[in-house]
């Protein structure tokens, strides 16, 4: 029989993701106390926060990095994509797990770490939790200059944050890599949650079955709950064509990056990036489960180094 704490932990969360019990409602509400005015019975009769509210969701993530990661100003415009942060924290401690077997099972710390994130929005939530977990220096590129500007302003806004964040435009939005990264500069890993649809309506369908699926309610016409601006939720191809075009870029910056990654939201999806990742003749590839309460994903990664080289790789930068 499972302990009274594994029944209030979220054990599909991993091992160290600090957001693996429970939400402590009390003290996120003491962190920012207009939480407690979208408190509501969940389907269950249990209280809760709103989940089909977009300010709710947002004012949760707030006080969840106020709470657990010391992060106190964290705003952006309302239209952008608000990053559920558990899920987030999650990608960041499997991808440390990555660098870690590169690296005798001991998971490299520090600014001589670099943590490329592509499309990092307004939000800048995957370097944020980098640094705040991992002390790695990141960069954040977007193509949006409005998300740019945004990020910027957290990284300045947070003492933590400033000078370990360098936000990058990218101009041309057909390139990933290209434009962002200088010839000699190296990046230890890079990070993607790449835009899911290929249509404002089907990413209108997927936001119907969420919130029917947190509330119980069916909505015909949906508020976006975790809000998202276009280029966030929608790439024309989708999922598929984002991640089959960032893999074919890869390839120019193998000896410039060590480990590339992407969430992939379908596991349909993987046996044709495995086929295209063979074609492009990458060294080694990695799938890595991940699971938020009913929710599964999986990160796909892969490098072009060899086992000699990933070695070499991590012997010069993460001693």
């Amino acid at each position: 029989m499972p302990s009274e704490k594994q029944k209030q932990e979220k054990t599909r969360l991993h091992a160290r993701n600090r957001n693996r019990e429970r939400y402590d409602l009390n003290a996120l509400i003491k962190v920012k106390p207009e939480l407690k005015t979208h408190l509501k019975p969940n389907k269950f009769g249990v209280e809760s926060i709103d989940f089909t509210n977009p300010a709710a969701v947002k004012l949760l993530n707030k006080a969840l990095l106020h709470h657990n990661y010391g992060i106190k100003n964290w705003d952006f415009p309302d239209e952008n994509l608000c990053p559920p942060i558990p899920g987030r924290a999650d990608y960041i401690h499997h991808i440390a797990d990555l660098l870690a077997k590169n690296h005798s099972e001991k998971i490299p710390t520090g600014d001589n770490i670099t943590c490329l994130d592509i499309g990092t929005g307004a939000s800048c939530i995957y370097p944020i939790i980098g640094i705040t977990e991992y002390g790695w220096k990141c960069i954040g590129t977007d193509i949006d200059p409005t998300s740019i500007a945004s990020a910027k302003n957290i990284v300045n806004s947070n003492p933590s944050l400033k000078g370990n964040i360098d936000c990058r435009l990218q101009k041309d939005p057909r390139n990933f890599f290209q434009g962002i990264l200088k010839e000699e500069e190296k990046v230890d890993v890079v990070v993607c949650n790449p835009p899911f649809h290929s249509s404002m309506e089907e990413a209108q369908k997927g936001t119907r079955r969420k919130v029917k699926n947190l509330s119980g309610k069916k909505m015909e016409i949906p508020e976006q709950n975790f809000s998202g601006i276009s280029h966030e939720l929608i790439y024309e191809g989708g999922e598929v064509k984002f991640i089959q075009n960032m893999i074919w870029e890869s390839r120019k910056f193998a000896k410039n990056i060590h480990w590339f990654s992407t969430l992939v939201s379908k596991q349909a999806h993987l046996k044709g990036f495995h086929k295209l990742l063979e074609k492009v003749e990458a060294q080694e590839i990695k799938e890595i489960p991940m699971g938020t309460g009913n929710k599964s994903s999986r990160i796909i990664a892969w490098t072009f180094l060899s086992p000699s080289e990933q070695k070499k790789w991590a012997e010069m930068r993460w001693s």
